[in-house]
């Protein structure tokens, strides 16, 4: 059941006890340390760059197509977006979308090892499990669908898609997470994208933008 602490307190005059659990000593110091990661969290909750994400529930997560999904106010305002590109001649494509911390648990350690590297090393380029923006269902990987080559690279910036967005994305609440020399200290990345328009999903992010 777990440690409760018995605290005396005043109130009108009167000496209570009050009983404080885990839960709240648990919000006070933040978010845990991930296991396989010797370096801690920071004062402001980030673990290598990265600020903490709750997982999307069941319930707000919409199938977008075979294999993504995302939450149901991204996946809306995402639609519009992807229909107003394609007016404008943009094959905008949907790439990733909502990603489970045991997935992202595998992404991180298995490439990780794959590639020998630190964990310093891989958070440039991928979020520790609890620290992906992905896992709120809020954030997606957007592609061009006329040059896949560039999908997933630095040189998706040299799209049309990449252009589209720049002018219009913000119209639909949408803005780049990581843009050149981002004060998290992670890799440009111009294909990932996070939805802000909402008041659950401002308030997910609003960390991330004291930092600008």
């Amino acid at each position: 059941m777990g440690l409760l602490v018995a605290c005396l307190m005043v109130f009108g005059g009167f000496i209570t006890a009050v009983l404080f659990g885990p839960w709240l000593f648990a919000g006070l110091m933040g978010p845990a340390p991930v296991e396989g990661i010797q370096d801690r969290p920071t004062a402001d909750g980030r673990l290598l760059g990265h600020f903490p994400y709750p997982e999307a529930s069941v319930q707000n997560r919409i199938l977008m197509q075979p294999g993504i999904e995302l939450h149901q106010e991204a996946a809306d305002a995402l639609s519009s977006m992807r229909a107003a590109a394609s007016a404008d001649g943009v094959d905008l494509r949907l790439l990733s979308g909502y990603r489970s911390q045991d997935l992202q648990e595998q992404i991180f350690f298995e490439i990780k090892s794959d590639r020998n590297q630190t964990a310093a090393e891989r958070a440039k380029v991928s979020a520790p499990p609890g620290y992906s923006e992905h896992s709120t269902g809020y954030a997606i990987d957007l592609g061009d669908g006329t040059i896949p080559e560039a999908n997933l690279s630095e040189s998706f910036e040299a799209t049309r898609a990449f252009r589209w967005l720049q002018d219009h994305a913000a119209s639909y609440h949408f803005v780049l997470s990581f843009p050149l020399d981002n004060p998290q200290g992670v890799t440009y990345e111009p294909w990932h994208w996070r939805f802000e328009g909402s008041a659950s999903a401002l308030r997910l992010f609003e960390a991330a933008h004291q930092l600008k």
